[in-house]
């Protein structure tokens, strides 16, 4: 009986080490401010990552489809169920990742003889007037990390996602200090790719790369991936604020 607990620890740790490795080769994901709303930006070979929730809270995700899916399925049916029951100002993307999501996560997590979500999701909230944005991260194991609010000190109008730790603290660091909240759309399309390239190129234990070798990344990923990029756009005619660019929207910029 002693050794149970050791066991189910050892357990844990075996499980985090699987699905970090699993998750280690996943394209970052860049959510920004700017001065129209919101920008999503990755760059993929295969599928979608980035995906309309609600009226004003948009998904991007690295992992297994299959798990992305079934969370980005409940997501929907959590909005919608509490926009339906209550009203759409009541929906919040706070109380979708606490109450509900980050729960869930924790409890497959823990259940050892269950499969795990192999996924981590960003999420960002296009604030109401006179409200910042938020962006809230959720790990596989249920941690969440948000960008700020009333209680705390600093307001970050970013957030980031990374198959490793090491490449999210790479992809933080760059974005630091700056005023997003203030760029037009085609700046912050740029200052979100070079962020991108910057989680691309970190590797453990190196060095920061440098312009040139962004530069030059930033070549080859443009001439190899499709860049998917989405807005939400606070300024919008309609109720919901989510657009995907089109490709030739992107080339114009």
């Amino acid at each position: 009986m002693t050794e149970e607990p050791y066991r189910w620890v050892e357990a844990i740790s075996n499980r985090r080490e699987y699905i970090q490795h699993q998750l280690a080769g996943g394209s970052p994901i860049v959510a920004l401010s700017y001065r129209g709303g919101v920008l999503f930006l990755t760059l993929s070979r295969e599928r979608q990552k980035i995906f309309e929730i609600y009226d004003r809270i948009t998904m991007g995700a690295i992992g297994h489809p299959g798990d992305i899916e079934r969370l980005r399925m409940a997501a929907i049916e959590v909005a919608s169920t509490e926009g339906f029951t209550r009203s759409t100002q009541d929906v919040s993307l706070r109380r979708l990742a606490t109450f509900s999501l980050s729960p869930a996560l924790k409890a497959a997590f823990e259940q050892i003889y269950g499969p795990p979500y192999l996924a981590r999701m960003l999420f960002a909230e296009l604030g109401r007037e006179g409200e910042a944005n938020l962006f809230v991260r959720l790990d596989f194991d249920g941690t969440m990390h948000t960008s700020g609010g009333p209680h705390l000190k600093s307001f970050e109008d970013y957030g980031v996602l990374a198959g490793t730790s090491v490449q999210a603290a790479a992809m933080e660091k760059h974005l630091a200090g700056g005023n997003h909240a203030q760029l037009e759309l085609r700046d912050a399309l740029k200052t979100a790719l070079d962020a991108w390239i910057v989680g691309h190129l970190t590797q453990e234990d190196a060095e920061p790369p440098s312009d040139e070798a962004i530069a030059a990344a930033k070549a080859d990923q443009l001439r190899d991936a499709v860049l998917e990029v989405s807005v939400m756009e606070r300024g919008a005619s309609q109720a919901a604020a989510y657009r995907a660019l089109r490709r030739e929207e992107l080339e114009g910029i």
